[in-house]
């Protein structure tokens, strides 16, 4: 069991076509392994740094606030902060 804090998602739309979340990361906050189901777009709100651990192993992740990144669905990961501060950011998965 990981002794990390949880990363604290806020589910804001959540409709027959889109689901949009705002996730919050303390310092050190992960957000469990999981499996993305659909397409997703990132919208990150603060700067910072992500590690992400996949299963083909580690990598560092920058964000720059207002940013934003596409993702197909089927991306595994755990995703951490690996920042000294809070990191926000907006998803929204296409369904």
């Amino acid at each position: 069991m990981s002794a990390r804090p949880q990363a604290m998602p806020t589910v804001q739309v959540d409709t027959d076509e889109v689901i949009v979340t705002e996730w919050r990361f303390a310092p050190g906050a992960e957000t469990g392994r999981h499996l993305h189901g659909h397409d997703y777009v990132v919208v990150p709100m603060t700067d910072g740094t992500l590690l992400l651990e996949t299963p083909e192993g580690e990598k560092l992740a920058p964000l720059v606030a207002g940013r934003s990144y596409f993702r197909k669905a089927g991306v595994e990961h755990n995703v951490i902060n690996a920042s000294d501060h809070e990191i926000v950011f907006i998803e929204t998965e296409i369904k």
